[in-house]
C-alpha cells in the first residue's frame, strides 16, 4: 500500500509517498480503506527538525493520525464495528501512519451523514485535542473563554465545542477571518499587539480560560487570564513551562506518559461520539481549508507552512 513518510528532517520536499506493509486490525481495533486523513501541524514541526530535542523519532517516519474510511477489517474484542461501516477516528498515538491506504483505529465513531469524506477525515484529531484542552480548562455553561488562532483546524472545531458547553467565545484571527468566527459562534478580535486591551474591551469581566492554538504571545495571554494556570497551550512554545502554562498533547490509556512525555494529557476520545451528536444537530462542522491527493503530502505541508485559508489541510485518497 502508498503511506507518507519522511526518513530525515527538511523542508517539506523530504515528504515521500513509499510503498509500505499493510497494517492490521488487532485487538480492541478496527482497520479501514481510507478514504481522507488529515494533515497534523504537529508533524509538520517534527519533520522540519523543530522538535527534535523535544519529541525524538525513529526514521522513516509514517505520518498522520486521524483518518476516516470504511471499515475492512474488525479486531478481537471489538463491538459495535462491523465491515462497511463509514467511519472516522484515530490511530494509536505511538503508531501513527493515517495517511496511507489502509490505517488501524485505535478510538473511532460512526461517520456523520452531513460531513463529507474530507470533513471526516480531518475531525478526529481536532475534536479530541479541543475536548482535552476544554476539559482541562472545566469549560462550562456561563464562563468566557479567549481562543488565541481560532480560525485554525483547532481552532474552528474548539469555538464551536466551547459554545456548545454554554461559553461565551471570544477568537482570535486575522480580519478576513472574522466573520467566519461569527458563523461558528465567536466574537472575533484581531491578535498581535495591544490584544489584552482589545479583548477587555469585548470581556470587561475578564475570561475564565484561554486556549492556545497557536504560540508565540504567552505573555499576553497570561495577562489576560491573569493566572498562567488557566491558559493551555497546544502550540509548540518552548517557553511555556517557565512561565507556568501546561502545553496539552495526548497520551492514550494504554500508552505510558515515558514513552510520549511526561507532561500527556489522557485522551479525550469521548468527544468523538458527542462530535457526531453535535453535527447531526448542525452545530458542529469541520472547514477544511484545501484537499490534496495522497500523492501531493509533500505539497499540503508547504502550504501548511507558509499559510493558507481557515481550516484543516487534508489529504484523499
Amino acid at each position: 500500500m502508498r503511506a507518507v513518510q519522511f526518513s530525515e528532517y527538511g523542508p517539506p520536499a523530504v515528504v515521500r509517498v513509499a510503498e509500505a506493509e499493510e497494517p492490521h486490525a488487532g485487538p480492541g481495533t478496527i482497520r479501514i480503506a481510507v478514504r481522507a486523513s488529515g494533515l497534523s501541524v504537529g508533524e509538520t514541526y517534527i519533520r522540519s527538525g523543530r522538535m527534535r530535542e523535544v519529541v525524538p523519532v525513529t526514521f522513516p517516519y509514517r505520518t498522520g493520525f486521524d483518518a476516516a474510511g470504511v471499515v475492512d477489517e474488525v479486531g478481537e474484542g471489538v463491538m459495535g464495528a462491523g465491515i462497511g461501516d463509514e467511519v472516522f477516528g484515530m490511530t494509536a498515538m505511538s503508531e501513527r501512519g493515517a495517511n496511507a491506504d489502509h490505517a488501524v483505529l485505535a478510538a473511532w465513531a460512526p461517520k456523520p451523514a452531513v460531513w463529507s469524506w474530507e470533513e471526516a477525515g480531518g475531525a478526529a484529531g481536532s475534536v479530541e485535542t479541543a475536548t482535552r484542552v476544554l476539559d482541562r480548562l472545566a469549560v462550562g455553561a456561563g464562563h468566557t473563554v479567549l481562543v488565541q488562532g481560532a480560525a485554525g483546524g483547532v481552532g474552528t472545531v474548539a469555538v464551536q465545542l466551547a459554545v456548545a458547553r454554554g461559553a461565551t467565545v471570544i477568537g482570535t484571527a486575522r480580519e478576513r477571518n472574522h466573520d467566519l468566527l461569527r458563523s461558528l459562534g465567536a466574537r472575533p478580535v484581531t491578535y498581535g499587539t495591544g490584544l489584552p486591551a482589545r479583548v477587555r474591551a469585548l470581556a470587561p469581566d475578564g475570561v475564565d480560560a484561554v486556549f492556545d492554538c497557536a504560540g508565540g504571545a504567552l505573555p499576553d495571554l497570561i495577562a489576560i487570564a491573569g493566572d498562567p494556570a488557566r491558559v493551555v497551550t497546544i502550540a509548540p512554545d518552548l517557553t511555556a513551562a517557565a512561565l507556568g502554562v501546561h502545553m496539552s498533547h495526548g497520551v492514550a490509556g494504554d500508552e505510558t506518559s515515558s514513552a510520549i512525555g511526561a507532561a500527556a494529557d489522557r485522551l479525550a476520545v469521548h468527544g468523538l461520539g458527542l462530535s457526531v451528536e453535535l453535527a447531526a444537530q448542525g452545530r458542529l462542522r469541520v472547514p477544511v481549508a484545501a484537499a490534496f491527493p495522497l500523492t501531493e503530502a509533500a505539497a499540503a505541508h508547504e502550504l501548511s507552512e507558509r499559510g493558507h485559508d481557515p481550516g484543516k489541510i487534508v489529504l484523499v485518497n
